[in-house]
């Protein structure tokens, strides 16, 4: 099984190929090809290329699938016995990658 470590918007996947992950948005529009520079790990069997912080020549190339919302949020703050209470929500946008590649040189 090949896999592979990848850094998007400061947070890190494991993208293996053919498989689809959720990053942070991206600027690219749906049926795009973008590729993920930062791969700070590659494993393709019992081959296993550590970089630091990331390798040199190794990328990911992806496919944005679309953006989707991710799952609503509450937050609700209160101060007992002042009538202080704050109810508000979020729901983060996601870009959906679908994993084509992971090239290594």
């Amino acid at each position: 099984m090949k896999y592979a470590i990848v850094e998007s918007g400061g947070k890190q996947y494991k993208a293996v190929e053919g498989a689809t992950i959720d990053v942070d948005l991206l600027t690219a529009e749906p049926n795009q090809n973008v590729a993920l520079e930062s791969v700070l790990l590659v494993v393709d069997g019992d081959r296993v290329e550590v970089g630091t912080p990331s390798l040199t020549g190794a990328s990911v190339a992806a496919t944005v699938v679309g953006h989707v919302k991710g799952p609503k949020l509450t937050v609700f703050h209160y101060r007992p016995k002042k009538r202080i209470r704050t109810k508000t929500g979020h729901r983060q946008t996601y870009t959906r990658l679908m994993i084509n590649s992971i090239e290594m040189e």
